[in-house]
């Protein structure tokens, strides 16, 4: 029996923030022990449109050492509390799903069913109100504090992140390539990849491929025909265009989504511009209207020329496929709608340095991985597909197929279990905890009908002291914040602001 060959040389196709990331995470992380080779072209744009992160980028940036403050001013990064989701609802509503945890949880049962009694009694305020986070996003405050666990993420410009991240990777031995890849060759017997070829001739030979090629996915797809799972059916939204703006007002701590007839717009304060967006269904509204739309909804004047990136929600059917592993968008897609891009970027590294064949590849290891994707992307493709799904919209075509579409199974019944009782559980390995479904459901509407009957153990000026302790504290500590864009002035103001 062949034994399997040992990994020395890792190829990634592709650079952006996703081919970034791996090289700097590869070139640092295992250096000593492998060759990291980056091919990219000059020629071909990134998306780069991926502003905004979530918390769990901490635990990459702990990986490699970075220091916060010297990131976000070379990024022009500000700090992001939530999103504040409007007119999701009803067209006439607003809510923020924020980052850290609601109240304090019993042995029994989540924070949850305390506040519902609370409500039902008259004697608790919005949910938000019992969460730091939450609540310093609305009053526009915030600090990093030694004494606080990092529940905040930041806006940042997705092309200085790629530039910083490059100069991580070049420091620790990472070769770059540059030119566009012409071919992919395969071994006749196993269907490895054995090199890229380049159209400038050159070809770079390696044991390991990642492929960064976004969309196009040229090695994972066109050179292995891995397959895609497609999901367009639950998130319809098939375009964005994007534009940047120069600020005009003061940075909020959070990220703006608002619906639209077709769809929804986002805007991302940085320190020195705002990007914005438009994701829409090419199904329900054209190219020209959604360029209308979004131009009439901006404020302060426009960068540049609205770029439009189509797109196919869903996932690879194998994100590691032979010697090919993809990350970023070559992997799939889950519109940006709860900023997950990123975050999947980084699992996806993260879980192939966990797992990195150095003395040769194994169908075990390839299964494990993919399982563990899978999983993982199910979970963030439902936590999306409730924010369309569960809505009391009918105004237009495009709302009404979304009220009234098929949903997966797993959706449907956690659903149908928080509503019965208020009860939501998170399970290993799914990036959104019980926090954010509980304040996405409430945002949307969906009111639980029943508390766990612990709280009954309490009387009704037990549990008034309980919440209105929690609040209490939570203002306490919103009060001592500093005002955001003041905050950003002295901790981590970019050179070019």
């Amino acid at each position: 029996m062949q034994q399997p060959k040992k990994i020395k040389k890792v190829v990634i196709a592709g650079g952006g923030t996703a081919g970034w990331m791996a090289a700097a995470s590869l070139s640092k992380l295992l250096g000593k022990a492998i060759e990291v080779t980056l091919i990219e072209s000059d020629q071909i744009p990134t998306v780069g449109v991926g502003e905004a992160t979530i918390p769990t980028l901490h635990i990459f940036h702990r990986l490699l050492g970075i220091n916060e403050q010297e990131f976000m001013a070379a990024t022009n990064a500000t700090f992001k509390l939530g999103i504040s989701f409007e007119h999701w609802k009803n067209g006439q509503d607003k809510y923020i799903h924020s980052f850290g945890y609601l109240g304090k949880d019993c042995w029994a049962t989540g924070f949850t069913s305390f506040w519902v009694k609370g409500q039902q009694r008259g004697i608790a305020s919005e949910i938000g109100d019992y969460c730091t986070e939450h609540l310093a996003a609305r009053r526009g405050r915030f600090a990093v504090l030694p004494s606080r666990d990092l529940n905040h993420a930041y806006h940042l410009d997705a092309g200085l992140y790629a530039k910083y991240l490059k100069n991580i990777a070049f420091t620790h031995g990472c070769q770059r390539v540059e030119g566009k890849i012409n071919n992919v060759l395969l071994d006749n017997e196993s269907g490895h990849i054995t090199a890229i070829e380049l159209e400038n001739g050159h070809t770079v030979k390696g044991d390991l491929f990642i492929d960064c090629t976004g969309f196009r996915g040229l090695l994972i797809d066109q050179a292995l025909h891995t397959g895609y799972e497609d999901w367009g059916h639950w998130l319809p939204c098939d375009r964005a265009i994007a534009v940047q703006t120069d600020c005009t007002t003061k940075q909020v701590p959070y990220t703006r989504s608002i619906a639209r007839d077709a769809g929804w717009q986002w805007r991302i304060p940085l320190q020195n511009r705002t990007g914005n967006g438009l994701v829409y269904c090419s199904h329900y509204m054209s190219e020209e209207e959604a360029k209308v739309q979004l131009l009439a909804n901006i404020d302060g004047e426009p960068l540049n020329e609205p770029r439009v990136i189509r797109y196919q929600t869903g996932t690879r059917k194998k994100h590691w496929n032979k010697n090919c592993i993809a990350i970023g968008l070559a992997s799939g897609f889950i519109e940006p709608l709860e900023s997950t891009g990123i975050h999947l970027f980084q699992r996806g590294i993260i879980r192939l340095l966990q797992m990195f064949p150095l003395n040769g590849i194994n169908q075990t290891d390839i299964d494990e991985f993919n399982a563990q994707t899978k999983f993982e992307c199910d979970n963030i493709r439902d936590f999306i597909i409730l924010h369309y799904h569960l809505t009391e919209r009918e105004d237009t075509p495009f709302w009404r197929y979304c009220k009234n579409m098929d949903i997966p199974d797993s959706l449907r019944h956690r659903m149908a279990h928080f509503k019965a009782a208020a009860r939501m559980f998170k399970k290993d390995g799914e990036l959104f905890g019980e926090s954010s479904w509980v304040q996405v459901m409430l945002g949307q509407g969906l009111m639980p009908e029943q508390y766990h009957p612990i709280v009954d153990t309490m009387s009704d000026a037990e549990l008034e002291h309980f919440l209105s302790t929690i609040k209490g504290n939570v203002s306490k500590q919103v009060d001592n914040f500093p005002d955001h864009y003041d905050f950003i002035q002295h901790y981590c103001k970019a050179a070019n602001v």
